[in-house]
């Protein structure tokens, strides 16, 4: 199982937990991130003045997000991290529609038929019981309300440009290492399904990064540090690999892509 510091977060030192904080600000930033939010909230029929809750929020980019949409009346973010949600308030101050509060995913304080759509974004993959994230999900949407869930397929993840590429294994060993269940979105119909939601669209997302690869760069470079902790090689491979990561870069050689997918679905 990965170690994944998402799934441990109230435990994990602060300063990584800010880091992580840092990091899902940058990916949010990014266009095509942002138009991958967009397609999959287009699946969703939305009710006027909507309650919206997002599970899972971090530093509430997408949380923000969502706010700034005409259809929401009330947006709330939730995530078991004090540290991220006292970020989030911080980042969205000054947005009426907002509130952010602590919370799991796997025991919400909301009542029952609560909202009007419930949101997990890149958040049920680092949860630990996800089957019971999904019927909390269920329990505070309200008669004909509406999941979304956006995750990556992060085994899919690659930095390769060919066969037996050595950065292959830095980018093996990042997603080990942060995320709890890389193959989650491929159960993901059935998963919705056994927890009582009748499913309105199922689809993929590609997110590919070759210029100014801020992130999937990061993800390399990571993996190197990840490998060099573990053990697995020395300090200086760690180096040469990242140095071969940035190399690619400024030759405009880099390739990085995630497969992304996202499931929209109703409470009957």
């Amino acid at each position: 199982m990965a170690s994944d510091p998402y799934a441990k977060i109230v435990d994990t030192e602060p300063a990584l937990v800010r880091t992580i904080g840092e990091r899902l600000e940058v990916r949010a930033a990014h266009p095509d991130q942002r138009a991958m939010l967009d397609a999959y909230l287009a699946d969703i029929a939305w009710p006027q003045d909507a309650r919206v809750v997002e599970i899972g929020c971090g530093t509430g980019p997408v949380t923000r997000a969502l706010a700034s949409r005409p259809e929401p009346g009330a947006v709330l973010g939730l995530d078991p991290s004090p540290i991220l949600i006292e970020r989030a308030k911080e980042l969205a101050s000054g947005q009426p529609k907002l509130t952010f509060e602590v919370g799991d995913a796997r025991n919400l304080a909301q009542a029952d038929a609560t909202f009007d759509v419930v949101v997990f974004h890149t958040a049920l993959c680092h949860i630990p019981g996800p089957e019971k994230a999904l019927a909390e999900a269920r329990r505070v949407l309200k008669p004909g309300g509406w999941l979304a869930v956006f995750d990556g397929d992060y085994a899919s993840a690659t930095v390769a440009i060919a066969e037996h590429d050595p950065l292959q294994a830095c980018s093996r060993a990042v997603t080990d290492h942060n995320v709890m269940d890389r193959w989650i979105v491929r159960r993901l119909p059935a998963m919705a399904k056994a927890a009582g939601f009748n499913i309105t669209r199922f689809r993929s997302h590609g997110y590919a990064e070759v210029i100014d690869p801020v992130y999937m760069l990061g993800h390399a470079e990571r993996g190197a540090e990840v490998l060099a902790a573990q053990g697995v090689i020395g300090a200086d491979l760690a180096e040469a690999l990242k140095r071969e990561a940035r190399r690619r870069v400024t030759d405009g050689a880099f390739f990085g892509h995630i497969a992304y997918a996202s499931l929209v679905a109703r409470k009957p």
